[in-house]
């Protein structure tokens, strides 16, 4: 698969024919990737596997005529509007195939709920219409944690190299610290997407095999540790980690917070410099305002419940690293939280991981900032002839970035604004809606 350049902002033609053809070729990759749960549903002789190898036939003869079609059409880097037409390219259409299998194998969903679940799947969500997932076909649990992890890898190649050139949400302040500044490690925007595939692979092996070592069957294994690098959230479980207490919530929590940081950091750290690893603002925000949130609703669910202070600490861990990294795994009384932890949980999910990672939310560094330029606001306030430029980890932010940034919180909280009416019109309680 091609791992296309940008051309500069001043670019603004459009042809199509450069986003068919990168598209197309994500649908090659998708198709050889139903060979994978295809083979284990053969060999589990399910009954399940033809509907995987119908899937294949059709995603790969679609994505091959498709790239065959406009092979020559990607002739130089994309320009900026090619860049958000691929993006939303694919997030609407990569989906639509992915969600064939559920639509012809086992559970047999409409088409509704299939492109539901495959959307929620690529894009990391973690919300699933399935019930009954202990009985499923074992090639389509392992479907849901591939899709979780294909497209966590994909946001990480968009985080790291669209946006900051696309100027989204602030992400243009990267654009010096990505490329100029990393230029010596990662000259390219190609060099950037290997790099970054071997160290999402890496962490997928490791939190698989621990998983393993800490007592998961194999399936369960498998899934969840492509769900945990992606911070996806899908479980072949519907009690998800709650059937593995103990070690399993730690690891789950470590992991999650690991998948939470800027995978590029682990490039860097690979090439020899752990440096900013250690040094990062955003890391040393997300790891502060985790580890006070567990404490807070720790100490608040020992002094309210009869629950021991390690079981406390233990499901305060798990479910606010799942709820900050954006990952949506659950364990133990979760679902029953209440008053000021359900509170903390939902300003948490607000928040979310790390800018660079796969993680939601508006992101540690978008917080991190606002905040900079809210103190920045007040300083002018208080001394009108003062110059107080905004500053964050040591650099001053350009205005531009700061426009990108409020134009980006003011969408996101006016969508969730939208989406709540329109939910609770449809009978949604006001807080599940929320």
């Amino acid at each position: 698969m091609t791992s296309p350049d940008l051309a500069t902002p001043e670019a603004t033609g459009l042809d199509i024919g450069p986003v068919i053809f990168v598209t197309a070729q994500l649908l090659m990759v998708l198709a050889v990737a139903m060979l994978i749960p295809a083979a284990l549903d053969l060999i589990s002789d399910n009954g399940n596997a033809g509907a995987f190898l119908r899937c294949f036939a059709v995603t790969g003869m679609v994505g091959l005529f498709a790239a065959i079609a406009t092979r020559n059409r990607l002739g130089g880097p994309l320009n900026v509007r090619q860049a958000y037409l691929l993006t939303c390219s694919i997030w609407t259409v990569t989906p639509a195939f992915g969600a064939v299998p559920f639509m012809l194998g086992a559970p047999g969903l409409s088409f509704t709920d299939a492109y539901f679940e495959a959307v929620s799947g690529i894009t990391t969500t973690g919300a699933t219409v399935i019930t009954g997932l202990d009985g499923l076909p074992a090639g389509m649990n392992l479907w849901r944690g591939m899709l979780n992890w294909l497209g966590g890898l994909g946001i990480a190649f968009i985080v790291m190299i669209f946006l900051p050139v696309m100027r989204v949400g602030g992400m243009q302040f990267f654009r010096t610290e990505g490329f100029d500044t990393m230029g010596k490690v990662l000259p390219r925007a190609a060099d950037i997407a290997r790099s970054l595939l071997w160290v999402y692979a890496g962490l997928t092996a490791i939190f698989l095999l621990a998983y393993t070592v800490a007592g998961m069957r194999p399936l369960d294994a498998v899934v969840h540790a492509l769900a945990t690098v992606a911070t996806g959230g899908f479980s072949p479980r519907d009690a998800s980690f709650s059937v593995y207490p103990g070690m399993g919530e730690y690891l789950g929590a470590l992991f999650m917070a690991v998948s939470s940081l800027p995978f590029i950091l682990y490039v860097q750290m690979l090439r020899g410099q752990p440096g900013p690893l250690w040094r990062d603002a955003q890391v040393a925000g997300f790891l502060r305002l985790l580890l006070v949130a567990v404490w807070g609703v720790t100490l608040w669910k020992v002094l309210t419940s009869p629950m021991p202070l390690e079981q406390a600490f233990r499901e305060s861990l798990f479910n606010l690293t799942s709820i900050l990294s954006g990952t949506g795994f659950f364990t133990g009384s979760f679902a029953g939280w209440e008053g000021p932890a359900i509170m903390v949980a939902f300003a948490l999910g607000f928040v979310g991981g790390c800018s660079g990672s796969s993680s939601g939310g508006l992101s540690v560094f978008r917080v991190q900032l606002a905040f900079a330029a809210l103190a920045s606001q007040i300083r002018q306030i208080r001394s009108p002839h003062r110059i107080a430029p905004i500053r964050y980890a040591g650099r001053t932010v350009a205005p531009d970035v700061i426009d990108a940034l409020t134009f980006y919180i003011t969408a996101y909280v006016l969508l969730i604004g939208v989406g709540t009416i329109l939910m609770t019109l449809l009978g949604v309680d006001a807080f599940s809606a929320v």
